[in-house]
């Protein structure tokens, strides 16, 4: 059974409709990039898939032993978030809270796990400093360290690379490109339609039309020639 089954969804909000009869898997190893149009529903099925909203209809199916509290997700910052006054290993440890239950504390391997996984995001060394006080392209390490912590096979990820100096953006898309090589599933919604014909495995995009495909059929057809097409004019 794949990971995860989205399975005749709808979604929307407030009696208007986003996305109708939506179905799409995700298998062990795919990276699979949302592109799209503004307004298309693509946050709000990243929050359907996460149990935070529920569907209009239709269903999210997880594989057997895998729940949404056991997804890691990297939500788009607000710049209150940016601003938080708390250490960099009590965000990364926070990742835990999903599993924490009633329990008011972290148990020694969640400790050791957030460790490590400060250690593989390259910010270990800052684990004392202040959130707020690191650049940017820190602070999305720090944040990705954390839902790491929460991820046992599935990551999402809201415009990762959204306000990050060039710099910053590819080292983002290398760590992340490094987790899925590892195993990790992807769900990546991006607005950089070069990265995601870069990236990705699967294209899953959201509009007037609807598609779902690997990145080579994605490019074939004429929605996704159509949308690379445009968004390539609008640079």
């Amino acid at each position: 059974m794949a990971l995860l089954t989205v399975q005749d969804l709808t979604l929307g909000y407030e009696g208007r409709t986003l996305v109708s009869h939506l179905n799409f898997s995700l298998e062990e190893g795919d990276y699979l990039c949302i592109v799209g149009e503004n307004g298309s529903g693509k946050s709000t099925l990243m929050r359907t898939i996460l149990g935070l909203q529920p569907p209009v209809s239709g269903q999210v199916l997880f594989r057997e032993g895998l729940k949404s509290s056991h997804v890691g997700y990297l939500p788009q910052q607000t710049p209150i978030q940016r601003d938080f006054p708390a250490s960099v290993e009590e965000i990364v440890r926070s990742g835990f809270q999903g599993r924490c239950g009633l329990r008011p504390f972290y148990d020694r391997e969640e400790k050791a796990m957030a460790r490590e996984n400060m250690e593989r995001m390259g910010v270990l060394d800052l684990r004392d400093r202040c959130y707020r006080e690191l650049s940017g392209g820190q602070q999305q390490r720090v944040l990705l360290a954390r839902a790491l912590c929460a991820a046992r096979k599935v990551l999402l990820l809201d415009e990762p690379v959204s306000g990050l100096d060039p710099k910053a953006t590819g080292e983002m898309y290398d760590l992340l490109e490094g987790l899925n090589r590892e195993g990790l599933a992807l769900i990546m919604i991006s607005h950089d339609i070069g990265a995601a014909l870069t990236y990705a495995s699967h294209i899953l995009h959201l509009g007037q039309q609807v598609f779902f495909g690997t990145r080579e059929a994605y490019q074939n057809s004429a929605v996704g020639r159509r949308f690379v097409e445009r968004e390539g004019d609008s640079l």
